[in-house]
């Protein structure tokens, strides 16, 4: 499998090139409950077994975003329209993709970090939107499991007992978030309804869907706890996806209950086996119209390596960097 970079201002390294799970560029600045880091290699394939590359992706349930951040950055469609009705997460995407991500990431390089620094900051009320962009990402990353749902409590223990610091890399999140801002042309962001959006590019047969949902089906409670909008409407998220005239994927939770709602829609499933950070293994579950390019199998690993913006004195004086 392989896809050409087509961004002008960007080249990837042969050598750096994403062909497995181990290579998995960590694009967003999110350390995000539910993140799908894992299911890239998987959204590569899937997205190449198609007829023809995609005029767009929407991602209804955008969160941390990795999946839309893959399609973007790899140019496997020709734009990316994200959708988040979170209101914090929301403001993080409105800010890099609308021209604010040097601020952001400035911001968080000045920052200095310690549990009062957090505390006052978190007491404060956002002025502005990259005000609460800041804010947000900041609570993302010093809460536990990077929850921003309320209630979510501020790191004690935390990695090798840094507490509060052991997910803050200031270097690299204002890497990636700097990384973002250079692509964000081939982006739309959407602060909004999921439900929406699909209705809007229903009837577009070269647009594809990936969707996300918060887990609160099958009797799992889980998204309550990580997620402030956490209640779907399953029943009627499936019967949406059964009116798109382009492809899509979904993931959710591998349950009896939600193997059975897809076989009422007349859709394919397939539970795929995957390893998180903690080597635990586990399995989702993918549904769709076609799933026969999934047929591979294999267990996916969620180990991404880092990458980074590397400047030339050529396109340094064009204003434009080198993506490695």
């Amino acid at each position: 499998m392989s896809q050409t970079f087509l961004l002008p201002e960007f080249e990837i390294e042969e050598s750096e090139k994403p062909v497995n799970v181990a290579s998995v560029p960590q694009r967003s600045p999110f350390r995000y409950p539910g993140g799908k880091t894992w299911l890239v290699p998987l959204f590569r394939r899937w997205i190449m077994s198609l007829p023809s590359k995609p005029e767009v992706l929407v991602e209804p349930f955008a969160g941390g975003g990795i999946i839309s951040l893959t399609a973007g950055f790899e140019q496997l469609t020709n734009r990316v329209v994200m959708v988040e009705l979170d209101e914090q997460i929301a403001a993080v995407w409105k800010t890099i993709l609308g021209g604010d991500a040097e601020w952001l990431a400035k911001r968080i390089l000045a920052f200095d970090l310690t549990v009062e620094s957090a505390k006052a900051e978190f007491e404060k009320t956002a002025r502005s939107q990259r005000e609460l962009a800041f804010q947000t990402i900041l609570k993302n990353r010093t809460a536990h499991g990077g929850i921003l749902a309320e209630g979510a409590g501020v790191l004690k223990n935390g990695e090798n007992g840094k507490g509060i610091l052991s997910r803050w890399y200031p270097q690299t999140i204002a890497k990636r978030i700097t990384n973002i801002g250079y692509v964000a042309h081939h982006f739309e962001f959407k602060h909004g309804d999921a439900f929406e959006e699909l209705t809007r590019y229903r009837n577009k047969r070269n647009a594809v869907f990936f969707i996300d949902p918060p887990y609160t089906a099958g009797g799992k409670r889980a998204g309550s706890r990580l997620y402030k909008h956490c209640e779907v409407d399953h029943e009627r998220l499936f019967s949406v996806c059964e009116k798109l005239c382009g492809d899509f994927l979904i993931t959710y939770d591998h349950a009896e209950e939600v193997s059975a709602l897809a076989k009422r829609h007349g859709f394919e499933t397939k539970p795929v086996a995957m390893k998180n950070t903690h080597h635990a293994e586990m399995k989702e579950l993918l549904i769709g119209k076609d799933l026969g390019w999934a047929e591979e199998g294999g267990v996916f690993r969620e180990t991404p390596v880092e990458y980074h913006v590397r400047e030339t004195k050529e396109r340094r004086s064009k204003g434009k960097s080198k993506l490695v």
